[in-house]
């Protein structure tokens, strides 16, 4: 079943004139009512660029679909802003997917909706009683525009060939970043400054905490694609090369959240793999560990970091000031029974939340984080059934991604990672693996 299509709306011949006779009704008038205003309203430089990239990325869309998703993925490797460039193309996507009948909602899990759908209810209702409707206003969008990219990805991932593309595009922008950031830390390249934070490698990310975990799941994709090959063609050379540029990443983003992100990850995949693979796959992943291990003892040892990584792994002066923060998301939750609505955890608090569930309580009050538990919680029983099923997602590993929510899971404890890109992704490849039995081959 691993290579079975899904019949889509619009698909064959005579589906993709359809598509490009809709992108030269939709591109002509957008184009037209651009350029009537840039002519009656002068705008700066960026927003013109902005606009004309966005009627570019509309073309491209309408007529190359995959190819406007790849390039979103490729660019979730720039996240220095928010919303990132990524979700400008992932919006234009998500609109013709609506436009030609290919986002398909039925795709995605019923209760993953449903939850979903309360979740938003509640930021609706929480936000009557905001006291910054500007920044209410773009939290919330972010919010549910990501829920909408995830619920969209399980009726996107229904080839091998679709899951391949997701996976490749993912793992270019890792890479990418993992590099950039890693050749900046060691002023390899021009402009690393812009691309540090206090001696961390953070590359084109707004923070180190959100570029070292956004480097973890593909690099346990490859873990288990090393033990068995299934979505990517490349060799066990270039796998184990990817690997160790993506660890190195993770390393010197020197995030404590990336670190235990990584550790549970691997302990689960490891777990998982054993069980499926009895006392040859446990041996073979620890001598992968080991090689891990050894590979970072190297290169800690060769850039002098083992001083820093010390200092890191102690516990650091803000701590205090973290969990002061988690704990003061219960005084908004106590005076407004629906929370105090999207993004005003900072101004209400004083200070950042450091933790999702800690801005769900704060944000939606009670029913706000025990829906938000409700969704990372069916999320992980699916990831959990996948994995024991050996259920892969079109031949995603259904391990790692098992591996990859648990560690996200433990991360978000101390990080507030609702708008993390990554964490959609992960969500929706996990529902993606779990409706395979409901789809209909062509």
């Amino acid at each position: 079943m691993t290579g079975s299509a899904v019949t889509l709306p619009g698909a064959g011949r005579r589906g993709d004139r359809a598509i490009l006779a809709l992108g030269a009704l939709v591109s002509v008038p957008v184009g037209c009512a651009l350029a009537l205003v840039l002519y009656l309203l002068p705008l700066p430089p960026v927003a013109i660029a902005g606009g004309v990239a966005l009627v570019a990325i509309l073309a491209l869309a309408l007529a190359r679909y995959h190819a406007a998703v790849a390039l979103g993925l490729v660019l979730l490797a720039v996240q220095a802003v928010d919303p990132a460039p990524s979700d400008g193309v992932f919006a234009v996507v998500l609109a013709v997917a609506f436009a030609t009948g290919r986002f398909r909602l039925r795709a995605a899990p019923r209760p993953i909706v449903v939850i979903l759908t309360i979740f938003g209810a509640l930021n609706v209702m929480a936000a009557v009683q905001v006291a910054d409707v500007g920044r209410a206003a773009m939290f919330f969008s972010i919010t549910l525009f990501l829920a909408l990219f995830g619920l969209w990805l399980p009726g996107y991932v229904v080839t091998a060939r679709r899951a391949r593309l997701v996976l490749r595009g993912y793992l270019a922008a890792a890479v990418f970043a993992s590099c950039l950031g890693v050749l900046a830390l060691f002023h390899l390249i021009p402009g690393y400054d812009l691309l540090t934070e206090s001696d961390r490698a953070r590359a084109l990310f707004q923070d180190p905490n959100v570029f070292g975990p956004f480097l973890i799941p593909p690099a346990l994709i490859l873990v288990e694609e090393i033990m068995r090959p299934r979505v990517l063609s490349a060799r066990l050379p270039t796998k184990a090369l990817l690997l160790g540029i993506l660890v190195a990443g993770v390393l010197f983003s020197y995030s404590r959240g990336a670190w235990l992100n990584f550790v549970v990850g691997v302990v689960v995949l490891g777990v998982v793999l054993s069980l499926r693979g009895g006392l040859r796959t446990a041996l073979a992943l620890v001598a992968i560990a080991l090689s891990i291990v050894a590979v970072g003892v190297c290169v800690v040892v060769a850039t002098g970091s083992a001083d820093f990584i010390a200092v890191r792994a102690r516990p650091q002066t803000y701590d205090t000031q973290r969990f002061s923060g988690q704990r003061a998301a219960l005084a908004p939750a106590e005076e407004y029974p629906l929370g105090a609505g999207p993004g005003q955890f900072e101004s209400i608090a004083g200070i950042s939340a450091h933790s999702i569930y800690a801005r769900a309580i704060g944000e939606e009050g009670i029913l706000g984080v025990v829906t938000l538990l409700a969704f990372l919680g069916t999320t992980f029983l699916m990831a959990a059934r996948n994995a024991v099923a050996g259920r892969d997602t079109y031949g995603i590993g259904s391990a790692a991604l098992f591996g990859a929510w648990c560690g996200l899971l433990a991360n978000s404890a101390f990080v507030d990672t609702l708008h993390w890109r990554h964490l959609w992704i992960l969500a929706g490849l996990i529902w993606a693996g779990a409706m395979r039995s409901a789809a209909r081959p062509r």
